[in-house]
Parts: structure tokens; C-alpha cells; sequence
């Protein structure tokens, strides 16, 4: 007899999604799990039963952060009336509110955190739920998720010394902690230590090959995520169309030419000089940075380089080694360009495309800060502020902007269609990345919130099937429609099937079996799959879906067909 033929309804696991057909075999060690899980899932049960009617009792963003929101929303309507247009209205409160848990966490609210919202009927309910968003550990973990991909790359990284793992954990209790990004920014550039020990430094370690670090690299990757600039180039000559120069960039590699990689761990040693030399057998090729002595192959004369910044010498003082140096450096609250790339990546998330394209290529900031840069306005509040990122997502989540509805009459007119997506007047559209899809797909199919709290039996099951539809699913763009292989593993993957089962480990099971009517099962796949209630020609259509089998058979297709419209796979 299988584990779900006999589960009961009331077990704490009922609400959870149904079993991987490829975990059958572990069956015995999944009971244990489930034993305890289900002892741990009372207790957790038993404490819900005394929240509050809200899920997060939270005061709204500040005054200070609504003035921000104010400042910026000007700038954007200006756009928008030199364009000859109109804002798009505003979206309902719940389709923003999903806007915000995609964006901000990485999945789509519960039918209990949903069914809590429409209840809430306090006159700043929006405002409430953003900062319980941002709160919430899972918003920690989405953007760390986020932040990790762009700091380190998507690559595994060298297998010793590189734990990738460790290091977006780290990153997700800073963020939960509400510790400032400089202090973040800093630890990650000037940390030593081992790289389980110390997280930070795979910052470091991800760049390392043969047990050396490669400060091309670093240089590159510093100056892309914290300073918005396109450096790479100047790695072998001088930029063609911008004003860095190869001896900047060997500069600001030569900071990390005093890095060491040990069984220990990352430290500081030796002369912070970088030596640039050219093989005798390729001296017309590009010239290779090293920081080895005992090469073995013949060099021509080559030159030495010392650390040195590119701008804003005067700020790269302090005592400690080069790299810490370089991260008073990049935090210096009058280094402009670090929170000008901030802000953008800030954008990014909360938007699904950055303010300016490409997103590590900011342009240069003007001589003194204006009131209609609006990367200008957003940066210089985040270096004066706390640096705390999320208050600066509450900023932008507050705006006007982001509580557009994503429809505009230009956009179906191809004469306007480019202008209403440049000014900002209307909400653009992102597909879905497969993280936030599965992570939406998972929680669609369980009635129960799934968050830190929920059982270690639901927490495990939600990472396996996340893994798996990932590396199969494989990459997409944001702005770009799903390629056919990716929308037939939607439309027929084992994942898509397993989750849309009806049976007594999974919602839609529930949902056929404890509803009292067809309208009732439409209702709840609505709020479950698209956090909203279905309009009366989606009742017309789908109930005949519901009435032409029987119940588990009709949900079974309608979260089929839920998964796979495009409401569901993008942001909107």
C-alpha cells in the first residue's frame, strides 16, 4: 500500500505537495521524516492558531520612504507627458500584491495568505503587506538568491574552495538581519577566512583557478556589480568609447594581487604589486596579469602595477590590506556610481527590467546630483540612509509606477508601443524565471503557506522538485517568450503532472474533495494558481470543464490549464 493511500485528510502533510514518483523507493526513510515532521508540523499548526488576523502585524514604509516614492514617481510622469501619454490606471490591490511577492519573494501568496488580505480592510493594507513582504525570511532568501547569481556567476565554480551554498545563505541572513550593503559590499571585497567559515570570501574563491585567484576577474566583476561600469575591455587596451584605460583596470586588479588561497583559507600576504608580462613565445598577444615570481617561462620587460582606483583617489585611504582599501573605496558615502548601480539592480528586481539597459552599464553621473536623474535621487538616499536594501525596494514598491496595470491602449499601437515602454506608463511584462515558476507552482498546489516554518517533509519535497524542474526547465529571459522545449515541460513534464494530481497529499486534491460545489473548486484554483477570483465568462467556461468528470478528474485539468496560461508564467 502506498504512503498517500492511506494518509488521512487531517494530517499535517495534507496540505502538502504529492511525492515524486523517483522518491517511491525511499518510502521507509520518507516515513521516518514524516513521523517527525508531523509532530514538529502540530506544534507549528498549534502556534499559527494564535496569530493575529494578519499575517504580519508591521508598520507601513515611513513618511520618509513615501516622499522618496513621491520624488520618484515625478520624474517618471514627467516621461510619460513628454511621450504624449497617458499612466496606465491602476491595478487592482491583489494583483499588486502578487506583483510583490514574485518580485520580492520569488513565488505567489497562499490561498490562506490571500483569503487573510481580502479580510484586511485597513485603508493601508498594501503598504502593511510590503513591509511583511520584505520581512518575511522568504524575501530574504529570494534576494539573496538573486544577488549571489549576479555577484558570482551561474557557473559551479572551482569544486574546493567554492561554496556557493554557503555563501547565499550568508547573504540571506544579512539581508534578513536588515545589515547595511555597504557592510556587506566590504566583507565580500576585504574578507579572509575559510570559505565555509567565512562566506564572504567565496566572493573571492569563485574567481580562483589552480588555487590562484584571477584579479582580471575580480577587477571586472567589482567594477560591473558596484560601480555600473563595463570594465572588461580595458583589461588588454584602453576603452574605445569611454575614458578607462588599461592602466585603471590594472590598477584595480593589482588590489587583489595580495590574495592567497590555502587548505586554511583566504588571507593577505606578500607585496601588493601586480606583475603584467608577456610571454616571449606570444609578445604580441594580449599581456597575461600575474602575481606568480617563479614563472618558468621566459619574459620579455614587463611592468609592475600598484593598487589604485580609477576615480575618487582620495577616498581609497584607510589602514589594512589593498582589498580593504578598495572597499572603503566602493562604499564611500560620495562614490555616486555604487549607488547608482544599486538602485538599478533594485529597479531590476522589482520591475523585471533594470531602469537602464544593459544593467551593469550605468551611464555616468552628472556633476552634481539632479532631482530628474532618478537614479541620482534613489542612490544618494541609499548612501545616505542605512544602506538596508530593502528600503529601498519599499521606495520603489511604493510608487505609483509599480501599481500600474500592466495594460495600455499605446501598446497595442505600434506607432506608441516603444514610447510607453521607455516613459514608464505602464507596468512591463517578465516571464516568470524557472526559480520563481516552480517556486509559484509548488505553492499553488498546497492550500498551507509554504515558508520556513512548514515541515521539514514539505520544505525537502519543495527543494527536490525545485532542483529537478530547474535542470530541465534550463535558463530563460525575462522579456522573451518560453522556447518550445521550455513550454513542453510545462505542458507535458512529469513535474506538471505530478503536481497538478489530485489526490490526498496534494491541493488540488483537496480542493475536489472538500469543496461544496463546482463554483467553489473554480474559485479556489483561481486564487491558488492567479491570486484572483475567476470573471463571469471564465465561470462560463470552466465550469463545464468542472461538471464533465468527475471532481479530482476536472481539477485536475484546470490546474493543467492554469499552469500553462500565460497569466500565470508571467509577471504582470
Amino acid at each position: 500500500m502506498w504512503f498517500e493511500d492511506w494518509l488521512p485528510l487531517s494530517s499535517p502533510f495534507a496540505g502538502c505537495v504529492v511525492m515524486p514518483q523517483s522518491f517511491r523507493d525511499l518510502l521507509p526513510l520518507i516515513w521516518i521524516v514524516a513521523v517527525v515532521g508531523a509532530v514538529v508540523g502540530s506544534v507549528v499548526a498549534a502556534s499559527r492558531s494564535t496569530l493575529p488576523s494578519h499575517p504580519w502585524e508591521v508598520e507601513p514604509p515611513s513618511q520618509v520612504t513615501r516622499e522618496l516614492a513621491a520624488r520618484i514617481d515625478a520624474v517618471i510622469n514627467v516621461q510619460i507627458s513628454a511621450a504624449g501619454l497617458e499612466p496606465a490606471a491602476l491595478a487592482e490591490d491583489v494583483l499588486v500584491l502578487r506583483r510583490m511577492w514574485l518580485a520580492l519573494a520569488g513565488t505567489v501568496p497562499s490561498v490562506e495568505e490571500l483569503r487573510r488580505f481580502e479580510a484586511d480592510s485597513r485603508p493601508d493594507r498594501l503598504e502593511r503587506w510590503l513591509a511583511g513582504i520584505l520581512a518575511d525570511r522568504r524575501s530574504a532568501d529570494h534576494l539573496a538568491g538573486l544577488l549571489a547569481s549576479a555577484l558570482t556567476g551561474n557557473d559551479g565554480g572551482p569544486a574546493f574552495v567554492f561554496r556557493r551554498d554557503r555563501f547565499t545563505s550568508w547573504l540571506a541572513d544579512a539581508l534578513h538581519a536588515g545589515w547595511s550593503f555597504k557592510g556587506i559590499v566590504a566583507e565580500m571585497v576585504a574578507s579572509t577566512g575559510l570559505w565555509t567559515g567565512t562566506p564572504a570570501v567565496n566572493f573571492v574563491t569563485q574567481a580562483a583557478s589552480a588555487g590562484q585567484v584571477d584579479e582580471n576577474t575580480l577587477a571586472g566583476r567589482v567594477a560591473r556589480c558596484f560601480l555600473g561600469i563595463q570594465f572588461d575591455c580595458a583589461q588588454c587596451h584602453d576603452h574605445p568609447f569611454a575614458p578607462w584605460t588599461q592602466t585603471q583596470f590594472e590598477g584595480l586588479a593589482a588590489c587583489f594581487a595580495t590574495v592567497r588561497i590555502s587548505p586554511l583559507g583566504v588571507r593577505d600576504s606578500g607585496p601588493a604589486v601586480l606583475r603584467i608580462e608577456t610571454p616571449m613565445a606570444s609578445a604580441g598577444a594580449m599581456p597575461p596579469l600575474t602575481t606568480d615570481p617563479d614563472l618558468k617561462k621566459p619574459f620579455i620587460a614587463g611592468r609592475r602595477a600598484v593598487p589604485q582606483v580609477p576615480f575618487g583617489q582620495p577616498w581609497f585611504t584607510g589602514s589594512g590590506s589593498s582589498r580593504a582599501k578598495l572597499a572603503t573605496w566602493i562604499t564611500h558615502d560620495e562614490n555616486r556610481r555604487f549607488g547608482r548601480a544599486v538602485a538599478n539592480r533594485c529597479w531590476a528586481i522589482a520591475f523585471g527590467r533594470p531602469w537602464h539597459e544593459p544593467i551593469d552599464d550605468v551611464p555616468d553621473p552628472s556633476v552634481e546630483p539632479g532631482e530628474s536623474d532618478l537614479l541620482d535621487i534613489l542612490g544618494c538616499d541609499f548612501c545616505a540612509g542605512t544602506g538596508d536594501l530593502r528600503q529601498t525596494l519599499a521606495a520603489i514598491c511604493s510608487t505609483a509606477a509599480f501599481r500600474r496595470a500592466s495594460a495600455h491602449p499605446g501598446l497595442n499601437d505600434p506607432s506608441r508601443a516603444a514610447a510607453v515602454t521607455t516613459s514608464w506608463a505602464a507596468f512591463p511584462l517578465s516571464q516568470l524565471p524557472p526559480a520563481t515558476m516552480i517556486s509559484a507552482m509548488i505553492q499553488a498546489t498546497s492550500l498551507r503557506t509554504i515558508d520556513p516554518e512548514s515541515p521539514l517533509f514539505v520544505r525537502t519535497i519543495r527543494f527536490l522538485r525545485a532542483v529537478d524542474f530547474m535542470r530541465e526547465y534550463g535558463r530563460s529571459h525575462p522579456h522573451e517568450p518560453a522556447t518550445i522545449p521550455q513550454a513542453l515541460v510545462r505542458l507535458n513534464g512529469r513535474l506538471a503532472r505530478e503536481l497538478c494530481e489530485a489526490n490526498v497529499f496534494s491541493g488540488p486534491g483537496r480542493v475536489a474533495g472538500l469543496s461544496q460545489s463546482n463554483t467553489s473548486r473554480l474559485d479556489t484554483a483561481f486564487l491558488a494558481c492567479l491570486s484572483r477570483h475567476p470573471d463571469a465568462s471564465e465561470q462560463r467556461m470552466l465550469i463545464p470543464l468542472l461538471e464533465a468528470g468527475t471532481p479530482a478528474r476536472g481539477i485536475e485539468d484546470l490546474y493543467w490549464t492554469l499552469f500553462n496560461s500565460a497569466e500565470f508564467c508571467w509577471n504582470h
